[in-house]
């Protein structure tokens, strides 16, 4: 054999072998995807957890506001409603008197519990219509999911 066909020997593609470095990479491969699958669901799951924090704060500072807001609207109702039960016996004039600041207070009481029922009722469901998932975080993991099934 001669010099020039050496040369051309080992400058010739020949067919596709596996070699033992290539072994030796293919489960560091696999074991960076791992490491990288780790890191991505671990930045998924803070990001989930900063959602419900922020979450969290919110309905704790509305649940607070509306019961300070519940309180002093519990004074000036118990208020409100003598004041208006007592107009209101006063347009019984024709029973006695114990009989008039009854039936101004009843008159007063079920006026007021069909509006505090309307309210509970228009509150609870706009408490219901707000939904506590996070939203984007559940859609960082649906699209993770279909990358995830596109490239394996």
């Amino acid at each position: 054999m001669s010099a020039g066909q050496e040369n051309l020997e080992r400058t010739t593609p020949g067919p596709m072998t596996t070699t033992q470095a290539d072994i030796d990479s293919l489960p560091s491969l696999f074991g960076r995807l791992g490491d990288q699958v780790m890191n991505l669901v671990d930045a998924k799951l803070s990001l989930v957890k900063v959602e419900i924090k922020e979450e969290a704060a919110v309905y704790t500072r509305d649940i607070a506001m509306i019961a300070v807001g519940g309180v002093l609207a519990a004074i000036g109702f118990a208020l409100l409603n003598v004041a208006i039960a007592f107009f209101i016996s006063k347009l019984f004039t024709s029973f006695e008197p114990p009989v008039t600041y009854a039936l101004g207070f009843l008159v007063t009481g079920v006026l007021y519990l069909i509006v505090g029922g309307i309210l509970v009722f228009v509150m609870k469901n706009r408490l219901t219509a707000h939904s506590p998932a996070p939203e984007r975080s559940m859609e960082e993991l649906r699209k993770d999911k279909q990358w995830l099934k596109n490239e394996i």
